[in-house]
Order: C-alpha cells, then sequence, then structure tokens
C-alpha cells in the first residue's frame, strides 16, 4: 500500500515534515534502505587553509548561540561550503530549484557542480531533527538519481551524500544500479572532526565514482 497520495504535491521539505521513516520512503520510489556504519574514501592531498578554518570557527563559536537555521548556516554550513569551492573549484548555486516530478520537488539551499567530472553535491540547511533530516535526504537523492537518467549527464555508479546539523554530520551512500542507500550510524562532529569530514567531502567530490549530496538538518536527534 502506498504511504504517499497520488492526488496530492510532495515537495523536499514536506517529507520532513511528515516524519516518515526514510526507509520507508526509500520503498515507496522502488529503492532499499539498510542502516550501517560507513567508512567512506577521504582526500590524502593537502588541504592548505584547513587549520585557519578551524580556528576561525573555535574563535567565534563561543560568541553565537546556534540556535536557529540562519546562525548555523551563516557560522559553521556557509564556511565550510566555501572553503569546499577553494579546494574542488566546483560552482555554487544557492536556493535551486529542482523538479523531476509531483512526488520530488523542491529547493535545495546549495548546490555545487564540478562541470570537469560531472560532479554535483548538495547541501541543505535546516534547524531540526537528524532523522527526520535523512528522510529528507533520501528524497532528495532519488530525485538527483532520477533527473541524472532523464539528462545527457555522465552518469556516476553512487551518489553519496549527507545529513548535517553543522556541528554533526552523518552520511548516507545510494548504489544506483541497485537501487540500494546504505545509511551511515556513525557521526561526526565539527570542529572536532573537521579534516575528516573536509577530507570526505573533498573527495566524493573529486572521485570518480561518486556524487554527493548533502541535507544540513538540526542538532536535536
Amino acid at each position: 500500500m502506498s504511504i504517499l497520495d497520488p492526488n496530492q504535491n510532495y515537495t523536499f521539505s514536506r517529507y520532513f515534515e511528515l516524519g516518515l521513516e526514510s526507509s520507508e520512503l526509500a520503498q515507496e520510489f522502488g529503492y532499499s534502505l539498510t542502516r550501517k556504519i560507513l567508512h567512506l574514501p577521504e582526500f590524502v592531498g593537502e588541504l592548505d587553509r584547513l587549520q585557519e578554518l578551524k580556528d576561525r570557527i573555535e574563535e567565534i563559536l563561543p560568541f553565537v548561540p546556534l540556535t536557529n537555521e540562519f546562525a548555523r548556516r551563516e557560522i559553521l554550513i556557509s564556511r565550510v561550503v566555501t572553503e569546499l569551492v577553494h579546494y574542488t573549484k566546483a560552482e555554487l548555486r544557492i536556493e535551486y530549484s529542482l523538479k523531476v516530478s509531483n512526488w520530488l520537488q523542491g529547493n535545495l539551499d546549495y548546490l555545487l557542480r564540478l562541470n570537469s567530472m560531472n560532479k554535483l553535491l548538495v547541501i541543505e540547511a535546516k534547524y531540526e531533527d537528524m532523522t527526520r533530516g535523512f528522510t529528507q535526504l533520501v528524497a532528495e537523492m532519488i530525485a538527483l538519481d532520477q533527473w541524472e537518467r532523464g539528462t545527457k549527464i555522465e552518469q556516476q555508479p553512487i551518489l553519496v551524500g549527507a545529513v548535517s546539523t553543522g556541528t554533526i554530520w552523518q552520511f548516507c551512500q545510494l548504489d544506483r544500479i541497485q537501487k540500494s542507500f546504505a545509511q551511515g550510524i556513525n557521526s561526526y562532529r565539527v570542529p572536532e572532526d573537521l579534516e575528516q569530514v573536509m577530507r570526505i567531502l573533498v573527495a566524493a567530490l573529486k572521485d570518480e565514482n561518486t556524487v554527493l549530496r548533502i541535507k544540513d538538518t538540526g542538532d536535536r536527534i
């Protein structure tokens, strides 16, 4: 039995509001989902400004309460995103509108495109819980998967995504051939694990077999 009404329109943010299980939503679109510890590839080259970024974040955090979405985007998310542009030379689009169908549509807060490798990185910023964030992430990754299938863009076999509160990061993989999600149960903290997070993000954009999708959400788990 379908969990969605065929007569209704659904946006990415509405899936968050509905509070559906990520595995149920994946199944609705013909995908499977399992939860496990993920060990994603990490970029091994030099990150020449990483310590500077960490120092800036640690300096300002004691003076800015991260109690709303805007504060998290300005203090944490935007800083990570702009550093990611520095390391990957990806093009950045903000509030990018994507519509695949009446069930897969909405705005992506940040879209980074690495044209030289046909790679995408999407970041969603929202001050809400991680569990619902993963459900919205699943919808957005399915939309990206289906959107690329309808274009002439060379498809990558693996999509990688992340749910982040700004201070907490968790990752997800989509095997596009098997139509199977692997949702990571392990998490990383910023600024403590900033280097590992950045190396995963850079590798996800630069690796030839992955496309990265990031969902940003809030602290309540």
